[in-house]
């Protein structure tokens, strides 16, 4: 793998209608054009992008990766000659997944991802996937989770995306707060920047995590809003973050610097001591 250490990123901080596919996958070739357009090597799209976060479509409208959703933004993408990752609602046998693609400038499917932390409430829909995965790329090594796997309390599986030489992360997301919460006391630097600059640090890693806007219709979360603020975290912290409310519709274009391969296998652990990790279960 080679790489120039720079890599340009859009962010297509979109708005997701609940059951609304159509409409959401023509913001998101729009983004996808957008980015290309600014000269962004990969694309990142927010989280079930297609049906919307909890919203009960899923359970009657999911469709098969690869199906005709996947394929819709994948040879935009191959049109555009860019990488994609986005988000999006798998039906697998007879289970629905909240999944994430990743595919490259030629149309190939790179990866697919399947959200593993999944909230208690949104198991109605979603079930749990087993597998993460670290893509080689000639921009650099990549993996892909997606929303609450970055939470405190589950931050073990970026660990384990570092452990497997990640040096980005790219992570679709659908960040929700109630309808009252404002910029001025929302949680986000706690909740989200805290865990991404823990993991960031530790590795050398940059992860970069868009999110929907709108409100949400239908399902548990009914009449809470998506929120944007989309953000890059490299390890010196905040690289970007973009507007916070839910009207906030915006393609954020990014240029990162790629880190260095870092230490892998047993050395990691010898970095992460020199580093004043602690194995908190030790």
């Amino acid at each position: 793998m080679e790489n120039d250490n720079s890599v340009r990123i859009a962010l297509g901080q979109i708005l997701v209608e609940g059951g609304e596919p159509d409409r959401n996958l023509e913001r998101a070739e729009k983004a996808i054009e957008d980015g290309a357009n600014a000269g962004a090597q990969i694309v990142l799209l927010p989280e079930c992008l297609d049906l919307g976060w909890t919203h009960p479509s899923a359970l009657n409208e999911a469709e098969s990766i690869p199906g005709p959703r996947t394929e819709r933004l994948i040879d935009k993408a191959r049109q555009c000659g860019v990488y994609l990752c986005a988000g999006l609602t798998e039906k697998f046998e007879n289970r629905v997944f909240n999944s994430a693609i990743l595919s490259a400038p030629d149309g190939s499917l790179l990866h697919v991802y399947r959200k593993i932390n999944v909230l208690d409430v949104a198991q109605q829909y979603y079930s749990i996937g087993r597998n993460l995965s670290v893509i080689e790329t000639p921009l650099g090594n990549i993996g892909v989770n997606i929303c609450a796997d970055n939470y405190a309390d589950s931050l073990e599986l970026g660990h384990t995306l570092g452990r497997m030489g990640a040096q980005i992360i790219l992570s679709p997301s659908s960040w929700t707060v109630d309808y009252s919460t404002t910029n001025d006391n929302q949680d986000y630097l706690e909740k989200w920047v805290k865990p991404y600059h823990t993991l960031a640090q530790l590795y050398d890693m940059v992860i970069v995590s868009v999110t929907s806007v709108g409100v949400i219709v239908g399902g548990p979360f009914e009449g809470k809003k998506m929120v944007g603020c989309s953000v890059v975290v490299g390890s010196e912290g905040v690289v970007f973050r973009d507007k916070y409310n839910e009207f906030s519709g915006s393609l954020g274009v990014v240029d990162i610097e790629v880190p260095a391969e870092h230490s892998m296998g047993t050395d990691i652990g010898k970095m992460l001591k020199e580093k004043g990790y602690v194995n908190s279960y030790l």
